[in-house]
């Protein structure tokens, strides 16, 4: 198939479901961030995206969301609380 063919039956598909049009690009970066949320470690998602480095996909995919401050916000206590002990 080619990527013309796939790009078109996934618009046939999106305005069926009265969804509006997208790009492969815009999955592939919701994907991306998702998986980084979601604790996939950004080694691996640079490999599986074919990235040449780990930073070019934290620079390209990595949107700090506030809950993941308060999950940073949250690990970063309790460390330093177990060290003041």
């Amino acid at each position: 198939m080619s990527p013309d063919s796939v790009l078109h039956m996934l618009q046939r598909v999106l305005k069926r479901a009265g969804l509006e049009r997208i790009r492969f690009h815009d999955l592939r970066h919701t994907f991306s961030v998702l998986a980084l949320q979601n604790g996939v470690d950004v080694k691996t998602l640079s490999a599986m995206l074919g990235h040449y480095s780990a930073g070019f996909t934290l620079d390209i995919y990595a949107h700090v969301t506030t809950s993941m401050q308060k999950q940073a916000a949250n690990a970063v206590g309790s460390f330093l609380s177990g060290a003041l002990r």
